[in-house]
């Protein structure tokens, strides 16, 4: 069952200065299925970025649809996006977006503080998803007394907790170390083969080649597509590597 839609999308700029626009996206349709995990590549420019900024609903299409868990999000209202979002959707970014006057757990809490749940509720949540994650240690700790790994497994908890029907990861190992990446995407591939459906945009070869399906953007479209199937992260990796190169000399648009 398809829990994400995307369906012609396009999304098209005008600048506030002489009314010149810009096309980020041009037509952009694939699907995501329950429990997939989905990576998106592409070189700077490229429209991934709106893209993402799209399916989170903090932006909106000129054209198509985007259809998450049977809701067209262009028909929300906008007093209702944070409410729906709150509710289908978990965010890991980048740079972690981690509040230093909360400590790590007040920070996990800070969607279902929003949402109106109880302390009780959310204590509840918290102890299997910290378990799991390792952070059970650091929970008292401030994010300026953690590393950039617990950051970011924080982050993962914070987003696991509203019991997402996805999660949208924006280079998530972008400001870790090798090491604290490599526990970051192995997390990634646990929560996935437990059922979490992920969808993340990510420069690093390494990265999309932990995910089961690789979409790859180019001039605003789905350029071409490969699947992982049985085969290991290390023969993804090849195969993501050659796309790319692919892409990058100018090679012709894959179906």
């Amino acid at each position: 069952m398809a829990i994400l839609e995307v369906n012609n999308v396009k999304k098209i700029y005008t600048t506030r200065f002489g009314g010149n626009q810009v096309q980020a996206l041009s037509d952009v349709s694939f699907s995501v299925e329950k429990g997939e995990y989905v990576a998106i590549m592409g070189e700077s420019g490229s429209g991934k970025t709106t893209l993402l900024n799209i399916l989170a609903a903090l932006d909106k299409a000129t054209s198509g649809q985007v259809v998450l868990n049977g809701k067209n999000l262009s028909a929300i209202r906008e007093r209702e996006l944070s409410t729906f979002r709150r509710q289908n959707l978990g965010f890991v970014f980048q740079d972690f977006n981690l509040l230093d006057n909360f400590n790590i757990q007040d920070n996990i809490f800070l969607p279902l503080v929003l949402a109106g749940k109880s302390f009780d509720e959310m204590a509840k949540r918290l102890a299997p998803i910290a378990g799991k994650l390792g952070i059970q240690e650091i929970l008292s700790k401030y994010p300026y007394e953690v590393s950039g790994g617990q950051k970011q497994r924080a982050a993962v908890a914070r987003a696991l907790i509203t019991n997402p029907q996805l999660i949208l990861a924006d280079e998530p190992t972008g400001a870790l170390d090798s090491k604290a990446a490599d526990g970051l995407l192995s997390m990634f591939q646990y929560i996935n083969e437990e059922g979490q459906t992920i969808l993340m945009v990510t420069h690093s070869i390494k990265a999309a080649s932990c995910a089961k399906r690789v979409l790859f953007i180019k001039d605003g479209q789905v350029f071409h597509q490969i699947y992982k199937g049985s085969g290991s992260n290390e023969e993804m990796y090849q195969k993501i590597s050659d796309t790319l190169t692919v892409i990058t000399t100018g090679g012709g648009r894959h179906e």
